[in-house]
């Protein structure tokens, strides 16, 4: 570990640590903002360039979302941890069928024990580098609805419980795990179809969940740890991925690709990310800091095992496979091959 005073002066520390109620409940705010806007723009002009742009922006969006439950789950969203819990957990996670107090208790494991054989993120960047041909599969996969659904099978599986279990309990179960979730779902349904336009739940939002948003998660989590040059070394076992407006706005919104700043001083909120990047230059850390150029870099470096060696690595890939709480916990599983 790095004391964060070994690598900000007091000053600075006191500016990257600072939290804001508004910043916390504007990005929320934004983040729903290009949800519906997105919805708007195809409802105006209704044509196949208009769709696919809504669907990148909300999947991207919906990535958005779980990076403030993520903010949420470190308590740094906002300052009043109140209002903290209430929008992270009402306006981010649950839409999502998530839960910020299981995610948390999930991903400080990982920060506890980053690339360590204890990490449970370690099944998401272990398989790296591999073929072309298996990253074309699992993008594929991904936006297709192939992983998702796996994914959302294994969720509401886990939530019912086993097959064994009377339907009464089984429907407890569901309810209580994912009953909020299915509510807000409905809730969302519903109120775009008091507008008319219910087919937008299931074409702009079910379609970006289930693709885009699956596609670029597993590039943010390739970028984040696969390949990463030292697993001890807090500077290089994580990786920051440089990005422009172009890429902010159809994968990497607020502030995710700032990982190794994240892991230096995970109680930093995401809008002041860059800041800590900025200071963490200044003062000379630069050269020490695991880098990316952009994510087409991260990709080239993921698929850089020969492609005949494709055989051998799914062979491989298939014996790790198993159960993982993944990116919004419990119930997800990876998919590696």
């Amino acid at each position: 570990m790095i004391a964060a005073s070994d690598l900000l002066n007091p000053a600075q520390l006191a500016e990257v640590r600072k939290r804001s109620d508004w910043k916390g409940a504007g990005l929320v705010l934004h983040a729903w903002a290009f949800i519906f806007g997105a919805m708007a723009l195809f409802v105006i002009w209704p044509n196949p360039i208009t769709y696919i742009l809504a669907v990148a922006i909300i999947g991207t969006r919906m990535l958005g979302l779980a990076i403030l439950m993520h903010d949420g789950a470190h308590g740094v969203l906002t300052e009043n941890q109140k209002l903290n819990m209430f929008l992270s957990q009402w306006f981010c996670a649950i839409p999502l069928l998530a839960d910020t107090n299981a995610y948390r208790a999930y991903h400080l494991q990982h920060h506890a024990n980053t690339q360590t054989e204890k990490d449970p993120d370690l099944i998401l960047s272990a398989p790296f580098p591999v073929t072309k041909k298996s990253f074309r599969r699992k993008m594929i996969r991904d936006l297709t609805g192939q992983t998702a659904y796996q994914q959302r099978k294994a969720q509401f599986q886990n939530a019912l419980g086993s097959s064994d279990l009377p339907l009464g309990q089984r429907l407890s179960n569901l309810r209580q795990k994912l009953g909020k979730g299915i509510l807000v779902n409905l809730i969302l349904l519903a109120g775009l179809a008091a507008t008319g336009h219910a087919y937008l739940y299931f074409i702009l939002w079910v379609v970006p969940f289930m693709t885009w948003q699956m596609a670029i998660i597993r590039i943010r989590n390739i970028a984040e740890h696969a390949m990463v040059p030292d697993n001890e070394d807090p500077f290089r076992n994580a990786r920051t991925t440089l990005t422009t407006p172009f890429t902010r706005l159809f994968m990497a919104p607020y502030g995710v690709n700032y990982h190794v700043e994240h892991h230096l001083m995970m109680w930093v909120p995401c809008y002041n990310l860059p800041k800590t990047r900025k200071y963490l230059l200044a003062n000379g850390f630069g050269d020490r800091m695991e880098s990316m150029p952009n994510y087409r870099a991260v990709i080239k470096l993921a698929t850089s095992r020969p492609d005949d060696e494709d055989k051998r690595g799914k062979l491989i890939h298939n014996s790790r496979r198993k159960r993982v709480a993944g990116t919004f916990g419990e119930g997800y599983k990876a998919s590696t091959n």
